[in-house]
């Protein structure tokens, strides 16, 4: 592919990831609705995967590659069997998580969710994250907004981390390597903040932040198919996502702040490296 990917065919890729991700419902509530999930555990005792996983990730891959043959895919599952490397290219590449927030799923807990995000010449251009067990479609198309189930959303106004209520993934404090950076700064921000909320799916907090409900998520230590698709659609809502200690934000290695605000994110920014900073958990 040469020169800019014109916006008819960014819209069609898009029209056809929003079809794909809403055929997944039945399959998802199906492993959903079971009184007794069946699940395996990868690298760490915490970090799990269902059936449901892997076919949902099949049928994406293998249905997009059929609409798509130029795509290339970077998919959490496939990617753990065979221990690859994500990379990006220019060519037209799907991220894919067929369920982001697999402990919430396993535990019949509402907030996982299927996500898709497309980047072409490694800029992301279309963001899909679907909440099947309450319906909700969260979508946008480079240049053309955000949107929950077709109808426009937009980020919060907040601009001041004391009247903020900011996201967190709390399950962060569990690996040993990255316990005690995150404890401090989840301690940090949620003690200079006006609430602290934790969803247990980095897409499904992205997308809150989208719609305003929260106005800030912040995260280290995850995976590019953790943020691919709700990083676009907070763009497109009008917010704003930068690295943790602000710089530009890399899909690939995508430790970030998603807040309603640059000034927020500032905010948000001198707080963690105070945080770093610490040496006892003393928090003011």
């Amino acid at each position: 592919m040469s020169g800019k990917t014109d916006a008819q065919t960014i819209r069609k890729y898009y029209n056809v990831a929003l079809e794909l991700v809403m055929k997944c419902r039945p399959i998802a509530m199906e492993g959903y609705e079971k009184t007794e999930a069946v699940f395996e555990t990868k690298a760490a005792y915490f970090d799990l995967v269902t059936e449901y996983d892997k076919k949902l990730e099949y049928l994406l891959s293998m249905e997009l590659q059929k609409a798509f043959p130029e795509s290339k895919f970077i998919g959490e599952e496939d990617m753990a069997d065979k221990k690859k490397k994500p990379e990006l290219t220019d060519a037209p590449t799907w991220i894919i998580d067929p369920i982001d927030g697999t402990t919430n799923f396993i535990h019949r807990f509402p907030n996982w969710c299927i996500s898709v995000g497309l980047t072409i010449r490694k800029e992301l251009v279309v963001g899909v994250v679907y909440l099947p067990a309450v319906n909700e479609m969260y979508s946008a198309w480079i240049g053309h907004g955000a949107y929950l189930n077709g109808q426009p959303i937009s980020v919060s106004k907040c601009t001041n981390i004391k009247s903020a209520v900011i996201g967190a993934e709390m399950s962060l404090i569990v690996p040993v390597p990255v316990r005690d950076k995150n404890v401090k700064r989840l301690c940090k921000l949620a003690s200079n903040c006006s609430g602290c909320r934790g969803l247990g799916s980095a897409a499904v907090s992205l997308c809150y932040v989208a719609r305003g409900s929260i106005d800030c998520f912040f995260v280290e230590d995850l995976q590019a198919w953790d943020i691919a698709g709700g990083a676009l659609i907070i763009r497109e809502a009008g917010g704003y996502v930068c690295h943790t200690k602000g710089g530009e934000f890399s899909v690939l290695k995508p430790d970030c702040i998603a807040a309603a605000t640059p000034e927020l994110a500032k905010d948000v920014i001198a707080l963690i490296e105070e945080a770093d900073q610490l040496t006892e958990f003393t928090f003011t």
